[in-house]
């Protein structure tokens, strides 16, 4: 009679214990060290993006909620002309389109004496009031000096509060009302004038594409009373052109209409 014999694999399993063992700790292995090891406690930076930006250059301030509020996010802007005094000079104010106070403006003028020592030098040398655009919070974000004022027409130099240099506002002579937006030497912008009293400011960018204009706000839309200028940026820009169009809105119609005296 034939006995048919079984195969007892208990005895290979037994034999070799060890092969299941290894082969789910070498998976484990593999997976540990091909996974990506999770930032250290802390650490934002590995789950933030970067952001590279040109030093000292104003930029958007993020709450816990929203963007706050300051000239650079702003696309309306009104300008109180109405001087109060502030300090050595005068200043004047500047509002969000709900009439919050969101920055200002501060004009000092070189005393009689001062100037008349500076006709003494040559044009170059020549520096005449001095612009500090400020936020909210009283801090210089913007300096606007002019440094000409001649038969080669109106200079204006733009810096940060450092005095890192932006551009310059340059007139083709003393009775133009055509300016040029320098930045590293090369056109950016051109601003014209208009109006009695060169209230009217337009600006465009070298494509002829309007990004700034200046006005007088109706009675009954502007949340300020007294006399004011409004300011309109329809879009946001770049640097530097972004630092330009602030300092030449909220300074250069003030140059413009008060004698320096």
């Amino acid at each position: 009679m034939e006995v048919t014999r079984t195969r007892d694999t208990s005895r290979t399993f037994a034999a070799y214990p060890f092969v299941s063992t290894e082969f789910v700790v070498a998976a484990l292995t593999w997976i540990v060290m091909t996974s990506s090891a999770p930032p250290p406690p802390g650490d934002a930076s590995a789950s933030e993006p970067r952001q590279d930006g040109m030093r000292g250059t104003p930029r958007r301030r993020v709450t816990g909620r929203a963007v706050e509020r300051t000239l650079f996010t702003e696309p309306v802007l009104i300008v109180s002309r109405e001087p109060s005094s502030a300090g050595p000079g005068r200043g004047y104010g500047v509002f969000d389109r709900d009439g919050s106070r969101i920055g200002g403006v501060t004009v000092t003028t070189p005393g009689f004496l001062s100037r008349a020592v500076q006709r003494l030098w040559k044009s170059g040398r020549y520096v005449g009031r001095k612009f500090q655009v400020r936020d909210a919070d009283q801090s210089t974000v913007l300096k606007v000096s002019e440094r000409a004022k001649g038969p080669r027409g109106t200079r204006f130099v733009v810096t940060r509060a450092d005095e890192t240099p932006i551009g310059e506002i340059l007139s083709a002579d003393t009775e133009s009302r055509h300016f040029t937006l320098l930045a590293d030497d090369r056109p950016i912008a051109t601003m014209v004038a208009t109006g009695r009293q060169a209230r009217e400011i337009l600006i465009k960018d070298q494509t002829g594409t309007d990004v700034a204009r200046v006005g007088r706000p109706a009675a009954a839309v502007s949340p300020i009373s007294g006399n004011a200028c409004l300011v309109e940026i329809p879009r946001q820009v770049s640097e530097p052109l972004a630092s330009m169009i602030i300092a030449t809105t909220l300074t250069i119609g003030d140059a413009l209409t008060t004698p320096p005296g």
